[in-house]
């Protein structure tokens, strides 16, 4: 049974940071392509950020700079460093896992930026 499990997420202030991890099990999580979505109230998922199982990394343009995803596949898990936080960055993220067309997500971790 494959599962993704996030921690790390809640309340912090604008300027300050915080680290989300991904803990997977089930998966060969080496194989796979590894991301982070979130969705905010009223909006649409979407992509933060995503790394291959080759290491290849993107990020959407708003997070550029502030967040680091990165892999440790020897603890099957993944991670995103988020910096300098903005209140527009308040969302639920979501850990995703993908191989082919097999698709996996977490439940997901609340991030709140505010004063």
């Amino acid at each position: 049974q494959v599962q993704l499990v996030e921690s790390g997420g809640g309340l912090v202030q604008p300027g300050g940071s915080l680290r989300l991890s991904c803990a997977a099990s089930g998966i060969i999580f080496k194989l796979h392509t590894m991301g982070w979505y979130r969705q905010a109230p009223g909006k649409d998922r979407e992509l933060v950020a995503v790394i291959t199982a080759g290491g290849t990394i993107n990020y959407v343009d708003s997070v550029k700079g502030r967040f680091t995803i990165y892999r440790d596949n020897a603890k099957n898990t993944l991670y995103l460093q988020m910096n300098s936080l903005k209140p527009e960055d308040t969302a639920d993220y979501y850990c995703n896992a993908r191989l082919f067309s097999a698709v996996h997500w977490g439940q997901g971790t609340q991030v709140t930026v505010s004063s």
